[in-house]
């Protein structure tokens, strides 16, 4: 299919049919251009107004379902959504501005005969990096800059994946469909599948005069850690859901990027190695509706929570999940970021090209990739339950941020330079009219409302960000 000439109204038409949804819904959406926004020749902008319309129209349909009512209307302004996939950089905490989450030493260095990306924000990624560049935890980024011009970038790559460090070489769009794994990447970016047979689970119901959010009672467990995972948990509870956020107390956290994406959740400390929080944890699992999870694949079926025991535990739970790379293929193992598949799948270079500065590589205005899984996850995840109620069965749902990326592409870049006059969103003050001011176990917040309206029901979040490990492992 042909996407380039798509408004983001036919990707969400596209997107909603393909998963087997009711197209009366579609009527009920609507996504106003209120700005041209996010400088890039790719339609960053078009995927931010397109997913979250689709995760919130996924909601209302939920909704629907469960009060026997027709689709109630959403609205998405283009301007607003551009806004919410910046979030984690646009918040004020305490009347500071969001930091900066890059490391010292991260980002693009020049090699012997190309380039190479290296993500530094958890602290063993960068030790790992420092070691397979034999140089000592207090090295500067001129020192990594050095040492890197003695490597081949694909051997360093290759290097890097056997050592736990985190790098990506830098791709043109032809180096990378010529890679085996490119042809392993799903076209389409919601993979959802029935993965067993079973009882109709209706809808949870509530008194409908009581019940103002889509999602009031359903039950969220979320093992993630980053932006895109996170994202989808903070979209389920936008509109109601019960999220238990469960982070481990033995892997380092990225506490200026939570304080954005736990808004909504509640937050609980397990650490799963240990049978007593196992114990906990399986005990949530076992009347939870959703499990959100963002792990490699096989690392937690290692620890026993794999599909089947999952679906032995509770047979109505939807499991979803989120990686790099995507389920399949040669490098669905390999650890990833969305600044990584950026580089690597030939997005940046492209980018650059177009604009025509000389530059090796030119980044997205925002950690689209990242966004857009987390609201793409959270539709699929909606989407299963929909089916759940009136399908029967278990479902499965896996976005990859590499599935994401490609279907970026597919939509085509805008003609020339044309897309990089776009507005970009810089500070908080550039976007105030967004920002909602909350008390929080941190502070005073003010941080970007939500981009989805639907009419006579409530969207928003209640609980607000505070330490992690702050709430006990019990449903409200």
């Amino acid at each position: 299919m042909d996407r380039r000439a798509f408004a983001p109204v036919d990707t969400v038409a596209h997107i909603w049919t393909s998963l087997g949804l009711p197209e009366h819904a579609l009527k009920s959406i609507h996504l106003p251009v209120d700005a041209e926004c996010l400088p890039s020749s790719f339609k960053v902008s078009h995927l931010a107004q397109a997913s979250i319309g689709l995760s919130a129209l996924s909601a209302a349909l939920v909704w629907s379902l469960r009060h026997h009512q027709q689709v109630p209307e959403v609205t998405v302004p283009a301007r607003h959504a551009c806004a919410e996939f910046k979030s984690e950089r646009l918040y004020i905490l305490n009347g500071k501005a969001a930091p900066s989450n890059i490391g010292t030493i991260g980002g693009l260095h020049k090699t012997r005969d190309g380039y190479i990306r290296m993500h530094d924000g958890f602290p063993n990624h960068r030790e790992n990096a420092l070691k397979i560049l034999s140089l000592g935890h207090d090295a500067t980024r001129e020192d990594v800059s050095r040492k890197m011009l003695e490597w081949n970038s694909l051997d360093l790559e290759i290097k890097a994946i056997e050592e736990g460090a985190v790098v990506a070489r830098l791709r043109s769009f032809e180096e990378w469909d010529a890679l085996p794994h490119s042809n392993a990447v799903a076209d389409f970016p919601i993979l959802l599948t029935k993965i067993s047979e079973g009882t109709v689970y209706p809808a949870k119901s509530i008194e409908p005069v009581q019940d103002t959010k889509c999602l009031r009672g359903l039950r969220v467990v979320e093992m993630s850690r980053v932006i895109a995972a996170p994202v989808a948990g903070k979209t389920l509870a936008v509109h109601g859901a019960d999220v238990l956020w469960i982070t481990s107390p033995t892997l380092p956290d990225l506490p200026d990027v939570d304080v954005d994406v736990s808004r909504g959740k509640r937050t609980v400390r397990l650490d799963i190695k240990t049978a007593v929080d196992k114990a906990k944890l399986l005990e949530l699992l076992s009347t939870a509706d959703v499990f959100i999870q963002s792990y490699r694949p096989g690392s937690l079926a290692a620890h026993g929570f794999s599909n089947q025991e999952l679906l032995a535990l509770n047979p109505k739970l939807v499991i979803a999940s989120l990686n790099a790379y995507g389920p399949d293929g040669p490098w669905s193992h390999r650890r990833g970021f969305d600044s990584l598949v950026q580089t690597c799948s030939g997005i940046n270079v492209a980018d650059a090209e177009r604009y025509a500065a000389g530059e090796a590589a030119r980044v997205l205005p925002c950690q689209a990739l990242d966004h857009g899984s987390g609201y793409l996850l959270a539709t699929g995840i909606m989407a299963a339950l929909y089916k759940r109620a009136t399908e029967g069965g278990s479902y499965e749902v896996k976005v990859s941020l590499a599935g994401v990326m490609r279907y970026l592409r597919s939509l085509g870049q805008y003609e020339g330079q044309s897309g990089f006059d776009r507005k970009d969103f810089k500070q908080p003050k550039d976007i105030i009219e967004y920002l909602d001011s909350r008390q929080t176990g941190l502070g005073v917040l003010k941080a970007v409302k939500h981009a989805a309206f639907i009419d006579g029901l409530k969207v928003g979040w209640e609980h607000m960000p505070k330490p992690l490990g702050s709430d006990e492992a019990v449903w409200l």
